[in-house]
């Protein structure tokens, strides 16, 4: 029996994104946050004796600022040399972007496959045959898998890659394979890279993306870490996820139905804060708070978003001590009108519905009310269009959650409340 550990997408000393734009952002805790998740890593070996550790690409962020990056990864290699633990790397799109990692020499415990063609390493002592290939270019879109070797016998047989495999949502479609392709390989364990969500793919063999280490944005949430194999006397491998996260990116959804004020929804977000500090036991978070639902308090919080935004994040110190940094708040609430009233009224109120329908359901329309608005989109600041999240006036999707949004507010200020609030 023996066990291994299989991390991938470890992009050591990543930027922050633009967090340190954000008053209050915990910068430095952000900025060494990849450091300490590969400090988790490496004391995690350790710990359960692995006999080797593999990283499937993506061990760095590109090219590196200084020497420092690459000196930080041999001083905690060397320490799982020392445990007698060897690492074997296949590099990724961004190392291969990486110019001052390529002249730097890894420790002789650390064992990175070459790029030119698959190559095969063995662990004699416990009869493990690695086969892997590193990216030559920051973009490769051919199958590398296709060419890997036939396994070894009387091995255990260990196919790296790092790819997007059958395609995954935000991620480039890089060196792309099939499940079919990595089955008629015969190998016993595929340790993927690239995805940064864990996710197990097949079960006979395994082939596992462990997903990155330490979650950066908001779009990597919840648990990260990697996975500890172990492996039976008849080849059996058993995978056991391991967290090594030091921070922890949430979501928090707070549902304003029925809410009368904004305090109400303050509270309500108070509720949900506390079960996610529960539920990460106690972990520092990084939320993006997301405030919907029908409610009263509707005029309120959008009325004040910068007051409301402020109150959330002082209850968030609050609640928690000072371990969550709310990153956002994002209001998308409506007032409670009725449809059937809204329908039903006549003259510009009439109209309003019936135009502002029509074009959330007609894309074309949509594309020439963005059109309409390309003199107001030049004098729209550069950084509030960049991103995820920025405005993009030429996207009938876009435009048409800003209909949702607009929707209530215009109608709220043409009619009397009373007559079609429930």
């Amino acid at each position: 029996m023996f066990r291994f550990l299989h991390a991938a997408d470890i992009h050591l000393d990543s930027p922050l994104h633009k967090l340190d734009y954000y008053e209050g952002a915990p910068v430095d805790e952000l900025r060494q946050a990849t450091r300490r998740a590969f400090d988790n890593l490496v004391q995690t070996a350790i710990r359960e004796n692995v006999s080797f550790v593999l990283i499937a690409g993506d061990l760095y962020d590109g090219d590196w600022k200084d020497y420092n990056t690459g000196l930080y990864f041999v001083s905690q290699t060397s320490r799982l040399r020392d445990a007698g633990i060897p690492v074997y790397i296949v590099a990724g799109n961004h190392d291969a972007a990486s110019k001052i990692s390529r002249a730097l020499r890894f420790p002789e415990s650390v064992h990175l496959f070459p790029t030119q063609k698959p190559a095969t390493l063995c662990i004699g002592n416990i009869d493990v045959a690695i086969h892997g290939q590193s990216f030559a270019s920051p973009a490769v879109k051919k199958d590398l898998s296709a060419k890997y070797p036939p396994p070894l016998p009387g091995c255990f047989n260990i196919g790296m890659l790092h790819t997007c495999a059958t395609g995954r949502e935000g991620h480039e479609p890089y060196a792309p394979c099939t499940l079919d392709g990595l089955r008629s390989k015969a190998y016993d364990y595929w340790a993927l890279g690239h995805v940064h969500q864990h996710e197990v793919l097949m079960d006979d063999p395994l082939v596992v993306f462990p997903g990155n280490i330490q979650g950066r944005h908001v779009r990597e949430t919840g648990p990260k870490g990697c996975v500890l194999v172990s492996v039976d006397d008849s080849g059996r491998p058993e995978l056991e996820f391991k967290p090594l996260d030091v921070i922890r990116w949430v979501i928090v959804n707070v549902d304003t139905s029925g809410a009368g004020s904004g305090y109400d929804v303050v509270d309500r977000f108070n509720k949900h804060l506390e079960e996610f500090l529960d539920e990460n036991e106690g972990l520092p978070l990084v939320t993006r708070v997301v405030i919907e639902g029908d409610t009263q308090a509707h005029s309120e919080l959008v009325s004040d978003t910068e007051r409301w935004t402020n109150e959330i994040r002082s209850a968030a110190v609050d609640t928690s001590g000072g371990q969550v940094w709310v990153e956002k708040v994002k209001f998308c609430t409506k007032l409670p009108l009725s449809d059937k009233a809204l329908k039903s009224a006549d003259g510009a109120i009439g109209e309003l519905v019936h135009l502002l329908d029509e074009l959330h359901s007609d894309p074309d329309r949509l594309h020439d009310l963005g059109d309409e608005l390309a003199d107001l989109e030049k004098k729209v600041p550069r950084e509030l269009k960049q991103g995820a999240e920025g405005m993009k006036f030429d996207d009938p999707k876009w435009l048409g959650s800003l209909l949702d949004q607009v929707r209530p507010m215009l109608l709220h200020r043409l009619i009397r409340k009373e007559d079609i609030v429930k």
